[in-house]
């Protein structure tokens, strides 16, 4: 016979279940626990599969940090759900009541100057339902609560919040994690937050004053909630994004085939009138995923950068005769595109997800984008301080993403800004222009959207790709073309997960004591941890857990735990000079940076024991 459920952890899931507003997972977990307590179970394992399940739910609370909250759905405080997004809006509401210095309790009188919050939601499970109750929460709270009409990407949201003037903006979505998952993001504006930060999402202290306020909840059945009141908006701020979005259209060549793909997300619709509304009519969406479903039926993950994702993408580029692939993630905040690339089946051509099907096709890499857009956008954009704002040049990108960027900003007499990683940083940087992530992450309008925009990318990359094809020339010659000005720069990585999330701590701190001497044979002669020196840490940025090489060839290793997966990541790059003008040179700096990217993740593949 099994040992008895400990009486605290039956205890914990009883009062859950007493308090939970959801009879589903209220009536799952009393079965769940049901079964657990049997005595002489049928099916012993089963109840102990049964226990187990129960141990980890309860093992903690879903953290709220700077990405808000993501998890599995189901009951239980270690899981999304609707208690969870209850507690979670309650303290966010008292949060921003606090900064506004207002009084805790609005009272009976719903309160005039009560907190402004917008809220999105995309269409995976139970997505909705986490929206209503958050807007129910925050005018019980005597705040304003203003729903978007339907399932929207994150981009609009995040418009939204600065266009509205909300003093806090928060976005049902899970992004690309699994279809079992949901999220929670939290963008502060407004009232709350006046600097280069408003309408980003929320950093290191809001994060931990916020999570300060939910632990202060009671019970989901203390927090005052609303069966109406809020504002259902139209269509208005739809199009008032679409207009946005728009502003960035130049005239110039549309003769360009594109093959698209929400990956069963939410991007679609909206996707097709930036689109279409900017001239480029000759589009084709794939079938099997052009409408939203929770499922993600035809892939096994949907995010763009993993394997097999646009197979289906690259399937009918090669029937319908493409010019140029482009995806969105589910809630269309990051862009992924693919090109022709006849050096593909070439050995120590660039890397990338590849099929039979695919015929030559790969997807470039997020640091490739971000090189071409980087370029694209500084080349229009303004020095820093020749305006009367200054700093309206500036281009930023993550510490693990290209340093190519921080190359062409110079040559463009702009500044580049490292951050650390994620657009809650990158598009708080003071007079930015252009920013982006190599996660396909990119920032093309932070004045308007303070935060990654697949959308508005995809636009600037298809007004790229047409006027670079009606020269006779592709995106690869674009690439080319930066190598020859700046190096060949080449970038990947090498990760290792975890079963044992204790793991990941461990592992970094054997990367700390034993770090690699040399990358590819050259000595590293500067290590920095990321974690350590003054509070602002190395350039000025917040101190984070991570370690950084440099070798005396230039190559360079950042090693981080990831912030959304249980992985170890190891961000690998390399630069080869290139003489200027000699283009027969390219390609053969492109081979000797892949022989040297391939020693280098070999040196690292035996540091992490991978």
């Amino acid at each position: 016979m099994s040992a008895p459920l400990p009486s605290t952890l039956v205890t914990a899931v009883q009062t859950w279940i007493d308090d939970d507003p959801d009879q589903v997972t209220s009536r799952h977990l009393a079965a769940m626990l049901e079964l657990a307590l049997q005595e002489e179970p049928d099916d012993p394992p089963l109840q102990d599969a049964a226990r187990a399940e129960l141990a980890d739910r309860f093992s903690g609370t879903l953290e709220f940090g700077t990405a808000g909250l993501r998890g599995a759905l189901g009951g239980g405080p270690h899981r999304m759900n609707r208690a969870v997004v209850i507690r979670a809006a309650a303290g966010l509401v008292r949060y921003l009541r606090e900064a506004l210095d207002l009084p805790a309790e609005p009272g009976d009188r719903v309160d005039g100057e009560g907190p402004r919050v917008v809220i999105g939601y995309d269409a995976r499970f139970n997505s909705e339902v986490f929206a209503r109750d958050t807007a129910a929460v925050v005018t019980g709270a005597g705040g304003h609560a203003l729903l978007l009409p339907s399932p929207l990407p994150t981009p609009v949201l995040a418009f939204a919040v600065r266009h509205l003037g909300a003093d806090a903006g928060v976005m049902v979505t899970a992004s690309h994690n699994p279809p079992e998952d949901n999220g929670y993001k939290v963008y502060l504006g407004g009232r709350v937050v006046t600097d280069s930060g408003q309408g980003a999402q929320i950093v290191t202290p809001y994060d931990a004053a916020i999570a300060a306020h939910i632990a202060r909840v009671v019970s989901v059945a203390s927090v005052p909630r609303t069966s109406g009141g809020w504002t259902l908006l139209g269509q208005e701020v739809l199009e008032a994004y679409l207009a946005s979005v728009a502003a960035l259209e130049e005239p110039g060549p549309r003769d360009l085939r594109i093959v698209y793909t929400p990956l069963h997300g939410v991007g679609g619709s909206t996707f097709e009138r930036v689109l279409r509304g900017a001239g480029f009519t000759d589009l084709h969406v794939v079938p099997e995923q052009a409408v939203p479903d929770p499922r993600f039926p035809t892939v096994a993950f949907p995010n763009p950068e993993e394997p097999g994702a646009i197979d289906l993408a690259l399937a009918l580029a090669r029937e319908v005769g493409a010019d140029l692939v482009l995806a969105n993630d589910p809630d269309a905040d990051r862009c992924a595109a693919a090109v022709r690339d006849p050096r593909a089946a070439v050995a120590g051509a660039p890397s990338g997800p590849t099929t039979a099907v695919a015929d030559g096709w790969r997807m470039l890499h997020g640091d490739e984008v971000g090189a071409l857009l980087g370029e694209y956008v500084a080349r229009r954009a303004t020095p820093a301080g020749s305006s009367p704002q200054g700093h309206a040049g500036v281009l930023a990108s993550s510490i693990v993403s290209s340093r190519l960027l921080a190359r062409i900003a110079a040559a463009h007499g702009l500044t580049h800004r490292s951050t650390l990683t994620g657009f809650k940083w990158i598009s708080r940087v003071e007079g930015l222009a252009f920013g982006y992530e190599e996660a396909l992450g990119y920032c093309v309008d932070p004045l308007r959207v303070r935060d990654k925009d697949g959308l508005s990318a995809a636009l600037l990359l298809a007004q790229l790709a047409a006027r670079t094809h009606a020269e006779g020339r592709t995106l690869l010659d674009l690439l080319d073309d930066l190598a020859l000005e700046h190096g060949l720069h080449l970038t990947d990585q090498l990760s290792a997960r975890f079963a044992d999330l204790d793991q990941i701590p461990a592992t970094m701190a054997r990367v700390r004591a034993e770090p690699p001497a040399t990358l590819a044979g050259s000595p590293v002669v500067e290590l920095t941890d990321l974690a350590q020196g003054s509070v602002d840490g190395p350039e000025g940025l917040p101190a984070t857990d991570g370690l950084r090489l440099i070798s005396a060839d230039g190559t360079r290793v950042v090693v981080r735990p990831s912030g959304t997966e249980p992985k170890v990541k190891c961000y690998l790059e390399v630069i080869v000079p290139v003489t200027p003008g000699d283009h027969d040179a390219v390609g053969t700096a492109r081979r000797t940076a892949r022989d040297r990217l391939d020693a280098v993740r070999a040196d690292l593949a035996l540091v992490l024991g991978i």
